[in-house]
């Protein structure tokens, strides 16, 4: 299924920007972004999630940044293949073992 994003970078930049600037008028990130979001258009959640996007690629919050996590996936995706082949080559190393001796003791 493919997003699509309703929302230029510009704007999510912007938003995530008003909400870091106004966020000492509120009692919470959460009560901020609910005032903000309306007037981007979005709703809180996703205000929410750009904000904490944000924090994580800028160090303030913990967590992995979308092209880490990519990297991680494609990494793991690859030892999957890897231990895959290897299963693969055991067999095939055992089969010929074995046929190796069958014709060792028929000689």
């Amino acid at each position: 299924m493919n997003k699509s994003n309703k929302f230029s970078p510009e704007v999510r930049e912007r938003s995530v920007r008003m909400v870091q600037e106004h966020r000492g008028e509120y009692p919470s990130l959460w009560a901020a972004v609910e005032s903000i979001a309306p007037k981007i258009g979005c709703v809180p959640q996703t205000l929410l999630g750009w904000v904490q996007r944000h924090e994580v690629y800028t160090g303030v919050r913990a967590g992995v940044t979308t092209s880490e996590a990519q990297r991680v996936k494609e990494l793991e995706r690859e030892v999957k293949e890897l231990r895959r082949a290897n299963e693969i080559l055991k067999l095939a190393s055992a089969f010929f073992a074995q046929a190796e001796l069958d014709r060792r003791l028929k000689s």
